[in-house]
Protein backbone atom coordinates (compact mmCIF):
# COMPACT_ATOMS: atom_id res chain seq x y z
CA UNK A 1 0.00 0.00 0.00
CA UNK A 2 1.42 3.92 -0.63
CA UNK A 3 -0.43 6.90 0.36
CA UNK A 4 -2.56 8.60 -2.24
CA UNK A 5 -5.40 11.24 -1.88
CA UNK A 6 -8.00 9.11 -0.09
CA UNK A 7 -5.54 6.93 1.98
CA UNK A 8 -2.96 8.36 4.90
CA UNK A 9 -0.50 6.86 7.28
CA UNK A 10 0.46 7.70 10.57
CA UNK A 11 3.49 6.54 12.60
CA UNK A 12 1.70 7.04 15.71
CA UNK A 13 -0.92 8.48 18.27
CA UNK A 14 1.41 11.34 18.39
CA UNK A 15 0.17 12.27 14.68
CA UNK A 16 -3.53 12.19 15.89
CA UNK A 17 -3.96 16.20 15.13
CA UNK A 18 -2.20 15.78 11.71
CA UNK A 19 -4.15 12.88 11.38
CA UNK A 20 -7.75 14.34 12.07
CA UNK A 21 -6.89 17.49 9.79
CA UNK A 22 -6.06 14.58 6.76
CA UNK A 23 -9.55 13.25 7.48
CA UNK A 24 -10.85 16.48 6.90
CA UNK A 25 -8.84 16.94 3.58
CA UNK A 26 -9.69 13.85 2.38
CA UNK A 27 -13.38 14.16 2.82
CA UNK A 28 -13.63 17.80 1.53
CA UNK A 29 -12.54 16.34 -2.15
CA UNK A 30 -13.17 12.39 -1.79
CA UNK A 31 -15.93 12.35 0.45
CA UNK A 32 -14.73 9.21 1.79
CA UNK A 33 -11.15 7.81 2.63
CA UNK A 34 -9.33 5.42 4.52
CA UNK A 35 -6.43 6.64 7.53
CA UNK A 36 -4.16 4.28 9.05
CA UNK A 37 -2.13 5.06 12.56
CA UNK A 38 0.62 2.59 13.12
CA UNK A 39 2.46 2.75 9.62
CA UNK A 40 5.03 4.45 8.00
CA UNK A 41 4.91 6.36 5.04
CA UNK A 42 5.85 2.95 2.84
CA UNK A 43 3.01 1.31 4.66
CA UNK A 44 5.18 -0.56 7.20
CA UNK A 45 4.29 -1.03 11.03
CA UNK A 46 6.00 0.75 13.59
CA UNK A 47 4.70 -1.70 15.76
CA UNK A 48 2.33 0.26 18.23
CA UNK A 49 0.76 -0.60 21.30
CA UNK A 50 -2.97 -0.54 21.16
CA UNK A 51 -5.38 -0.49 23.98
CA UNK A 52 -8.73 0.46 25.08
CA UNK A 53 -7.88 3.58 25.70
CA UNK A 54 -5.75 4.38 22.47
CA UNK A 55 -9.25 3.59 20.46
CA UNK A 56 -11.18 6.32 22.91
CA UNK A 57 -8.86 8.79 22.80
CA UNK A 58 -8.79 8.39 18.81
CA UNK A 59 -12.47 8.47 18.75
CA UNK A 60 -12.92 11.07 21.03
CA UNK A 61 -10.69 13.56 19.52
CA UNK A 62 -12.55 12.77 15.88
CA UNK A 63 -15.75 13.81 17.45
CA UNK A 64 -14.56 17.09 19.49
CA UNK A 65 -12.49 18.44 16.75
CA UNK A 66 -14.21 17.66 13.13
CA UNK A 67 -17.05 19.66 12.22
CA UNK A 68 -19.71 18.95 10.76
CA UNK A 69 -19.79 15.62 12.90
CA UNK A 70 -18.83 11.82 10.96
CA UNK A 71 -19.12 8.34 12.85
CA UNK A 72 -15.91 6.42 11.32
CA UNK A 73 -15.40 2.93 11.73
CA UNK A 74 -12.25 2.66 14.16
CA UNK A 75 -10.70 -1.13 14.05
CA UNK A 76 -7.84 -2.48 15.89
CA UNK A 77 -5.58 -4.81 13.30
CA UNK A 78 -2.72 -6.32 15.09
CA UNK A 79 -0.39 -3.72 15.56
CA UNK A 80 -1.90 -0.82 13.94
CA UNK A 81 -5.68 1.06 13.92
CA UNK A 82 -7.44 1.35 10.59
CA UNK A 83 -10.49 4.50 10.56
CA UNK A 84 -12.67 4.16 7.65
CA UNK A 85 -14.32 7.25 7.55
CA UNK A 86 -17.57 9.31 4.94
CA UNK A 87 -19.42 12.20 4.34
CA UNK A 88 -21.32 13.97 2.33
CA UNK A 89 -21.76 17.73 4.18
CA UNK A 90 -19.02 19.25 3.24
CA UNK A 91 -17.17 21.75 4.36
CA UNK A 92 -15.64 19.75 6.82
CA UNK A 93 -13.52 21.65 9.21
CA UNK A 94 -10.58 20.49 11.71
CA UNK A 95 -9.86 22.62 14.70
CA UNK A 96 -11.31 25.10 12.72
CA UNK A 97 -9.80 25.33 9.88
CA UNK A 98 -11.14 24.00 6.12
CA UNK A 99 -8.03 22.00 4.28
CA UNK A 100 -8.19 19.89 1.13
CA UNK A 101 -6.47 16.93 -0.19
CA UNK A 102 -3.80 17.27 -3.01
CA UNK A 103 -2.09 14.20 -4.44
CA UNK A 104 -0.57 12.50 -0.73
CA UNK A 105 -0.42 15.85 1.18
CA UNK A 106 -3.39 18.51 3.12
CA UNK A 107 -3.76 21.80 2.54
CA UNK A 108 -5.35 24.75 3.60
CA UNK A 109 -8.27 25.74 1.43
CA UNK A 110 -8.97 30.14 1.10
CA UNK A 111 -11.24 31.80 1.92
CA UNK A 112 -12.17 32.05 -1.66
CA UNK A 113 -12.01 28.17 -2.18
CA UNK A 114 -13.53 27.56 0.73
CA UNK A 115 -16.24 30.27 -0.52
CA UNK A 116 -16.54 28.58 -4.05
CA UNK A 117 -17.11 24.75 -1.70
CA UNK A 118 -20.40 26.63 0.30
CA UNK A 119 -21.77 28.08 -2.44
CA UNK A 120 -21.47 24.74 -4.89
CA UNK A 121 -23.22 23.12 -1.89
CA UNK A 122 -26.30 25.50 -1.62
CA UNK A 123 -26.81 25.52 -5.55
CA UNK A 124 -29.16 23.03 -7.04
CA UNK A 125 -27.87 21.07 -10.28
CA UNK A 126 -28.60 23.10 -12.94
CA UNK A 127 -30.07 20.33 -14.72
CA UNK A 128 -32.03 19.75 -11.43
CA UNK A 129 -33.87 22.78 -11.99
CA UNK A 130 -37.22 23.60 -13.59
CA UNK A 131 -37.27 23.89 -17.36
CA UNK A 132 -39.41 26.42 -19.81
CA UNK A 133 -40.50 23.13 -21.45
CA UNK A 134 -43.92 21.66 -21.48
CA UNK A 135 -44.95 17.69 -20.54
CA UNK A 136 -46.57 18.24 -24.54
CA UNK A 137 -43.02 19.07 -25.67
CA UNK A 138 -41.75 15.78 -24.95
CA UNK A 139 -40.80 13.26 -27.46
CA UNK A 140 -43.42 10.16 -26.29
CA UNK A 141 -41.99 7.73 -29.12
CA UNK A 142 -38.35 8.41 -27.74
CA UNK A 143 -39.07 7.96 -24.14
CA UNK A 144 -41.00 4.66 -24.60
CA UNK A 145 -37.72 3.15 -26.66
CA UNK A 146 -35.67 4.43 -23.99
CA UNK A 147 -37.97 2.74 -21.18
CA UNK A 148 -37.74 -0.53 -23.75
CA UNK A 149 -33.93 -0.30 -23.63
CA UNK A 150 -33.54 0.30 -19.89
CA UNK A 151 -35.49 -2.92 -18.78
CA UNK A 152 -33.76 -4.77 -21.35
CA UNK A 153 -30.40 -3.86 -19.45
CA UNK A 154 -31.81 -4.51 -16.36
CA UNK A 155 -31.03 -1.10 -14.42
CA UNK A 156 -35.13 -0.48 -13.99
CA UNK A 157 -38.26 -2.99 -13.79
CA UNK A 158 -41.11 -0.89 -14.64
CA UNK A 159 -42.66 -0.82 -17.94
CA UNK A 160 -44.49 2.62 -19.87
CA UNK A 161 -47.82 3.04 -18.73
CA UNK A 162 -48.78 6.93 -18.79
CA UNK A 163 -45.92 9.72 -19.37
CA UNK A 164 -46.41 11.74 -16.19
CA UNK A 165 -45.85 8.23 -14.12
CA UNK A 166 -42.77 7.33 -16.23
CA UNK A 167 -41.13 10.84 -15.74
CA UNK A 168 -41.80 10.77 -11.89
CA UNK A 169 -40.28 7.39 -11.57
CA UNK A 170 -37.00 8.77 -13.51
CA UNK A 171 -37.02 12.10 -11.48
CA UNK A 172 -37.54 14.22 -14.26
CA UNK A 173 -40.48 16.31 -12.83
CA UNK A 174 -40.34 18.00 -10.15
CA UNK A 175 -44.06 19.25 -7.97
CA UNK A 176 -45.01 17.62 -11.11
CA UNK A 177 -43.18 20.17 -13.81
CA UNK A 178 -40.13 19.09 -15.88
CA UNK A 179 -36.65 19.79 -15.37
CA UNK A 180 -34.05 20.91 -17.50
CA UNK A 181 -32.99 16.99 -17.68
CA UNK A 182 -36.12 16.13 -19.20
CA UNK A 183 -35.45 18.65 -21.69
CA UNK A 184 -31.67 18.08 -22.73
CA UNK A 185 -32.89 14.34 -23.27
CA UNK A 186 -36.16 14.20 -24.50
CA UNK A 187 -37.40 17.25 -26.03
CA UNK A 188 -39.06 17.51 -29.52
CA UNK A 189 -38.10 21.39 -29.63
CA UNK A 190 -34.40 20.61 -30.69
CA UNK A 191 -32.43 22.39 -27.41
CA UNK A 192 -28.86 21.60 -28.28
CA UNK A 193 -26.28 22.24 -30.99
CA UNK A 194 -23.56 19.91 -32.44
CA UNK A 195 -20.69 21.26 -35.03
CA UNK A 196 -19.22 18.53 -36.91
CA UNK A 197 -16.32 19.54 -39.84
CA UNK A 198 -13.44 17.12 -42.01
CA UNK A 199 -10.62 19.38 -42.68
CA UNK A 200 -8.36 18.40 -45.39
CA UNK A 201 -5.01 18.40 -43.21
CA UNK A 202 -3.89 18.70 -39.80
CA UNK A 203 -5.24 21.94 -39.14
CA UNK A 204 -8.57 24.05 -40.16
CA UNK A 205 -6.93 25.68 -43.17
CA UNK A 206 -9.00 23.61 -45.73
CA UNK A 207 -12.56 21.72 -44.40
CA UNK A 208 -13.85 19.22 -46.77
CA UNK A 209 -17.36 19.29 -45.15
CA UNK A 210 -18.62 21.38 -42.24
CA UNK A 211 -22.38 20.32 -40.69
CA UNK A 212 -24.25 22.22 -37.83
CA UNK A 213 -27.01 19.77 -36.05
CA UNK A 214 -29.69 20.07 -33.64
CA UNK A 215 -31.51 17.97 -31.50
CA UNK A 216 -31.52 16.58 -28.06
CA UNK A 217 -29.06 14.59 -26.41
CA UNK A 218 -29.98 10.81 -27.55
CA UNK A 219 -30.48 12.03 -31.24
CA UNK A 220 -27.13 14.06 -30.91
CA UNK A 221 -25.32 10.46 -29.50
CA UNK A 222 -26.95 9.12 -32.55
CA UNK A 223 -26.19 11.72 -35.47
CA UNK A 224 -22.03 12.37 -34.18
CA UNK A 225 -21.58 8.49 -33.82
CA UNK A 226 -22.83 8.39 -37.47
CA UNK A 227 -21.09 11.38 -38.54
CA UNK A 228 -17.41 9.51 -37.06
CA UNK A 229 -18.32 6.30 -38.66
CA UNK A 230 -19.02 7.63 -42.46
CA UNK A 231 -15.93 10.18 -42.54
CA UNK A 232 -13.26 7.48 -40.78
CA UNK A 233 -11.18 4.84 -42.84
CA UNK A 234 -12.36 1.20 -42.48
CA UNK A 235 -10.14 -1.93 -43.22
CA UNK A 236 -11.54 -4.98 -44.74
CA UNK A 237 -9.95 -8.35 -42.79
CA UNK A 238 -10.68 -11.36 -44.88
CA UNK A 239 -8.59 -13.27 -42.90
CA UNK A 240 -11.91 -15.11 -42.13
CA UNK A 241 -15.12 -17.00 -43.79
CA UNK A 242 -16.48 -13.34 -43.62
CA UNK A 243 -15.45 -10.24 -44.30
CA UNK A 244 -15.04 -7.94 -41.04
CA UNK A 245 -15.31 -3.88 -41.53
CA UNK A 246 -12.53 -2.62 -38.75
CA UNK A 247 -12.47 1.38 -38.03
CA UNK A 248 -9.18 2.65 -37.91
CA UNK A 249 -10.11 4.04 -33.90
CA UNK A 250 -12.64 1.48 -32.26
CA UNK A 251 -16.17 2.44 -32.22
CA UNK A 252 -16.60 1.60 -28.45
CA UNK A 253 -13.68 4.40 -27.69
CA UNK A 254 -15.86 6.83 -29.90
CA UNK A 255 -19.17 6.21 -28.24
CA UNK A 256 -17.68 6.53 -24.65
CA UNK A 257 -16.06 9.88 -25.81
CA UNK A 258 -19.24 11.27 -27.18
CA UNK A 259 -21.24 10.13 -24.12
CA UNK A 260 -18.69 11.96 -21.65
CA UNK A 261 -18.83 15.15 -24.14
CA UNK A 262 -22.62 15.55 -23.82
CA UNK A 263 -22.70 13.92 -20.26
CA UNK A 264 -20.20 16.15 -18.25
CA UNK A 265 -20.22 19.85 -20.43
CA UNK A 266 -22.21 22.58 -19.00
CA UNK A 267 -25.20 23.06 -20.53
CA UNK A 268 -25.22 27.05 -19.64
CA UNK A 269 -22.22 27.68 -22.27
CA UNK A 270 -23.10 29.26 -25.47
CA UNK A 271 -20.64 26.83 -27.00
CA UNK A 272 -21.75 23.66 -29.38
CA UNK A 273 -20.28 20.48 -28.55
CA UNK A 274 -17.99 20.06 -31.42
CA UNK A 275 -16.35 16.93 -33.77
CA UNK A 276 -13.20 17.85 -35.88
CA UNK A 277 -11.31 15.20 -37.98
CA UNK A 278 -8.13 15.77 -39.49
CA UNK A 279 -6.26 14.53 -41.13
CA UNK A 280 -3.87 12.54 -38.61
CA UNK A 281 -6.40 12.95 -35.68
CA UNK A 282 -9.83 12.89 -34.64
CA UNK A 283 -10.92 15.62 -31.51
CA UNK A 284 -14.51 15.57 -29.94
CA UNK A 285 -14.54 18.48 -27.23
CA UNK A 286 -17.27 19.74 -25.12
CA UNK A 287 -17.76 23.43 -23.34
CA UNK A 288 -17.42 23.38 -19.36
CA UNK A 289 -14.30 23.41 -17.07
CA UNK A 290 -12.78 20.09 -16.19
CA UNK A 291 -13.51 19.05 -12.24
CA UNK A 292 -11.46 22.01 -10.05
CA UNK A 293 -8.42 20.19 -8.61
CA UNK A 294 -8.24 16.86 -10.58
CA UNK A 295 -6.59 15.94 -13.40
CA UNK A 296 -7.53 12.98 -16.41
CA UNK A 297 -4.91 10.80 -14.53
CA UNK A 298 -6.92 10.97 -11.51
CA UNK A 299 -9.90 9.13 -13.39
CA UNK A 300 -7.71 7.06 -15.48
CA UNK A 301 -5.05 5.40 -13.24
CA UNK A 302 -7.04 5.92 -9.88
CA UNK A 303 -10.51 4.84 -8.33
CA UNK A 304 -11.72 8.55 -8.35
CA UNK A 305 -15.40 8.70 -7.27
CA UNK A 306 -17.31 10.35 -10.46
CA UNK A 307 -17.49 14.43 -10.37
CA UNK A 308 -21.04 15.02 -11.69
CA UNK A 309 -21.78 18.27 -13.05
CA UNK A 310 -25.09 17.00 -14.30
CA UNK A 311 -26.34 14.02 -11.86
CA UNK A 312 -29.76 13.79 -13.52
CA UNK A 313 -28.55 13.64 -16.97
CA UNK A 314 -25.77 11.18 -16.18
CA UNK A 315 -28.52 9.05 -14.30
CA UNK A 316 -31.02 8.30 -17.15
CA UNK A 317 -27.81 7.52 -19.20
CA UNK A 318 -26.66 5.01 -16.42
CA UNK A 319 -29.83 3.53 -16.74
CA UNK A 320 -29.91 2.64 -19.98
CA UNK A 321 -26.62 1.52 -19.83
CA UNK A 322 -25.52 4.52 -22.25
CA UNK A 323 -22.78 5.12 -19.35
CA UNK A 324 -21.69 1.54 -17.74
CA UNK A 325 -20.31 3.02 -14.79
CA UNK A 326 -20.22 6.48 -12.86
CA UNK A 327 -16.65 7.70 -13.07
CA UNK A 328 -15.45 5.00 -15.59
CA UNK A 329 -15.15 6.70 -18.61
CA UNK A 330 -12.33 7.86 -19.35
CA UNK A 331 -10.64 5.19 -17.98
CA UNK A 332 -12.66 2.78 -20.20
CA UNK A 333 -11.62 5.14 -23.25
CA UNK A 334 -8.11 4.69 -22.35
CA UNK A 335 -7.94 0.75 -22.06
CA UNK A 336 -9.65 0.11 -25.53
CA UNK A 337 -7.16 2.15 -27.22
CA UNK A 338 -4.53 1.18 -25.53
CA UNK A 339 -5.74 -2.60 -26.73
CA UNK A 340 -5.86 -1.59 -29.84
CA UNK A 341 -2.91 0.35 -29.92
CA UNK A 342 -4.26 3.94 -31.04
CA UNK A 343 -2.63 7.21 -28.88
CA UNK A 344 -5.49 8.81 -27.22
CA UNK A 345 -5.01 12.12 -25.30
CA UNK A 346 -7.06 13.68 -22.59
CA UNK A 347 -7.31 17.66 -22.87
CA UNK A 348 -8.32 19.98 -20.16
CA UNK A 349 -8.35 23.80 -21.54
CA UNK A 350 -8.88 27.37 -20.35
CA UNK A 351 -12.84 26.75 -20.91
CA UNK A 352 -13.32 23.32 -21.97
CA UNK A 353 -12.28 18.93 -22.73
CA UNK A 354 -11.54 17.33 -25.57
CA UNK A 355 -10.51 13.89 -26.16
CA UNK A 356 -8.12 13.81 -29.21
CA UNK A 357 -7.23 9.82 -31.13
CA UNK A 358 -4.65 9.97 -33.15
CA UNK A 359 -5.49 8.36 -36.72
CA UNK A 360 -2.93 5.68 -37.71
CA UNK A 361 -1.54 6.23 -41.18
CA UNK A 362 -3.38 4.86 -44.49
CA UNK A 363 -2.25 2.00 -46.14
CA UNK A 364 -2.55 1.85 -49.80
CA UNK A 365 -4.75 -0.38 -51.51
CA UNK A 366 -7.01 -1.28 -47.81
CA UNK A 367 -9.69 1.52 -47.85
CA UNK A 368 -12.65 1.61 -50.55
CA UNK A 369 -13.68 4.32 -52.72
CA UNK A 370 -10.51 6.20 -52.40
CA UNK A 371 -8.03 8.35 -54.99
CA UNK A 372 -4.49 7.16 -54.07
CA UNK A 373 -1.72 8.35 -56.09
CA UNK A 374 0.55 6.41 -58.11
CA UNK A 375 4.51 6.03 -58.44
CA UNK A 376 4.62 9.63 -58.46
CA UNK A 377 3.06 10.39 -55.14
CA UNK A 378 6.60 11.31 -53.93
CA UNK A 379 7.43 13.97 -56.20
CA UNK A 380 4.11 15.56 -55.75
CA UNK A 381 4.05 15.58 -52.11
CA UNK A 382 7.71 17.01 -51.73
CA UNK A 383 6.84 19.35 -54.50
CA UNK A 384 3.94 20.75 -52.72
CA UNK A 385 5.51 20.55 -49.08
CA UNK A 386 8.36 22.97 -50.06
CA UNK A 387 6.42 25.16 -51.63
CA UNK A 388 3.16 25.36 -49.71
CA UNK A 389 2.29 28.68 -51.08
CA UNK A 390 2.14 28.12 -54.56
CA UNK A 391 -0.63 28.92 -56.77
CA UNK A 392 -2.73 26.19 -59.11
CA UNK A 393 -0.97 27.91 -62.63
CA UNK A 394 3.03 27.34 -61.16
CA UNK A 395 1.76 24.32 -59.22
CA UNK A 396 0.74 22.95 -62.71
CA UNK A 397 3.71 23.94 -64.63
CA UNK A 398 6.53 22.50 -62.01
CA UNK A 399 4.42 19.22 -61.59
CA UNK A 400 4.50 18.36 -65.18
CA UNK A 401 8.05 19.36 -65.44
CA UNK A 402 9.17 16.83 -63.11
CA UNK A 403 6.75 14.15 -64.25
CA UNK A 404 6.91 14.58 -67.78
CA UNK A 405 3.21 15.70 -69.11
CA UNK A 406 1.18 18.51 -68.70
CA UNK A 407 -0.90 19.72 -66.35
CA UNK A 408 -4.27 21.93 -65.90
CA UNK A 409 -4.80 24.13 -63.02
CA UNK A 410 -7.47 21.70 -61.84
CA UNK A 411 -5.51 18.87 -62.32
CA UNK A 412 -2.71 19.91 -60.34
CA UNK A 413 -5.52 21.31 -57.30
CA UNK A 414 -6.81 18.17 -57.68
CA UNK A 415 -3.75 16.74 -56.88
CA UNK A 416 -2.74 19.24 -54.20
CA UNK A 417 -5.99 18.31 -52.14
CA UNK A 418 -5.74 14.49 -52.31
CA UNK A 419 -2.13 15.05 -51.04
CA UNK A 420 -3.41 16.30 -48.70
CA UNK A 421 -6.12 13.88 -48.00
CA UNK A 422 -6.76 10.74 -49.82
CA UNK A 423 -9.90 10.36 -48.40
CA UNK A 424 -11.40 13.54 -50.52
CA UNK A 425 -14.46 12.59 -52.24
CA UNK A 426 -15.35 13.83 -55.79
CA UNK A 427 -18.35 16.22 -54.30
CA UNK A 428 -15.64 17.66 -51.38
CA UNK A 429 -13.13 18.13 -54.42
CA UNK A 430 -15.75 20.05 -56.41
CA UNK A 431 -17.26 21.71 -53.56
CA UNK A 432 -13.21 23.11 -52.71
CA UNK A 433 -12.08 23.87 -56.38
CA UNK A 434 -15.17 25.41 -57.15
CA UNK A 435 -15.97 23.21 -60.32
CA UNK A 436 -18.84 20.49 -60.75
CA UNK A 437 -18.34 17.34 -59.80
CA UNK A 438 -18.74 16.20 -63.81
CA UNK A 439 -15.98 18.44 -64.27
CA UNK A 440 -13.65 16.92 -61.35
CA UNK A 441 -14.48 13.20 -62.85
CA UNK A 442 -13.28 14.31 -66.31
CA UNK A 443 -10.32 15.88 -64.63
CA UNK A 444 -9.35 12.83 -62.43
CA UNK A 445 -10.21 10.77 -66.16
CA UNK A 446 -7.30 12.80 -66.96
CA UNK A 447 -4.81 12.25 -64.01
CA UNK A 448 -5.56 8.10 -64.73
CA UNK A 449 -4.93 8.22 -68.62
CA UNK A 450 -1.94 9.96 -67.74
CA UNK A 451 -0.62 7.42 -64.93
CA UNK A 452 -0.75 9.74 -62.42
CA UNK A 453 -3.38 8.61 -60.72
CA UNK A 454 -4.68 4.80 -59.55
CA UNK A 455 -8.59 4.57 -58.33
CA UNK A 456 -8.73 2.05 -55.66
CA UNK A 457 -12.34 0.67 -55.18
CA UNK A 458 -15.26 1.34 -57.07
CA UNK A 459 -16.53 4.92 -58.27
Amino acid sequence: MEENETLEFKKSISELKEAIISITAILNKHKKGELYIGLDNKGKTTKQTITEKTLRDISQAIANHIEPKIYPEIQQQDEYIKISFEGLEIPYFAYGRAYIRVADEDKKLSAKELENIILRKEQTKWDSKPSNIKLGDIDTESLKKYIQKANAEKRINFKFTDEKRILNKLHLLKEGKPINALKLLFSNKKPLELQAAVFAGTNKTTFLDIKQYKGNIFELLEISENYIKEHMNWKADLTGSKRIEIPEVPIRAIKEALVNSFCHRDFQAPESNKIAMYKDKIEIWNPGNFPEGYSPEDFIKKETPSVLRNPAVANILYLSADIEKWGSGLKRIYEECKKNNILVSFNVMKYGFSVVFKRPSIKKGVEKGVEHLSENERVLVELIYKNPKISKKELGVKLGEKLGVKLGENEAEILRILAENNNATSKQLSVIIGISTTAVENNIAKLKKKGILNRIGPD
